[in-house]
């Protein structure tokens, strides 16, 4: 285990598996970050789906507005990371979208 899971973290992780609901969970998001961690957090997602698409860094960077430093760390994170990205990824393929 690393030494960022701390049993504080592991609460985390308990309250987001344990959340059905995306207006709870929401909610919970706007309480515990700030907004620009919440658009900096869902355009790295938004990133990540693009290359997994196999945009180029140049197109990524016109549909989201992330900086090249951005897109090369999350283009690592899905090449050489734990896995988080792909399961999202994996996950969000599996949702039909809202609205």
């Amino acid at each position: 285990m690393s030494d960022l899971r701390t049993p504080e973290v592991e609460d985390l992780l308990r309250v987001f598996a344990a959340l059905d609901d995306e207006d709870t969970i929401f909610a919970l998001l706007e309480d515990l970050f700030t907004i620009r961690e919440i658009k900096d957090t869902s355009q790295r997602l938004a990133v990540a789906r693009q290359l997994d698409a196999g945009k180029s860094y140049a197109a990524i960077e016109e549909a989201t507005g992330a900086s090249a430093t951005t897109i090369a760390r999350v283009s690592k994170c899905l090449s050489y990371g734990s896995g988080g990205y792909g399961a999202a990824l994996a996950a969000l393929d599996d949702i039909p979208k809202r609205g």
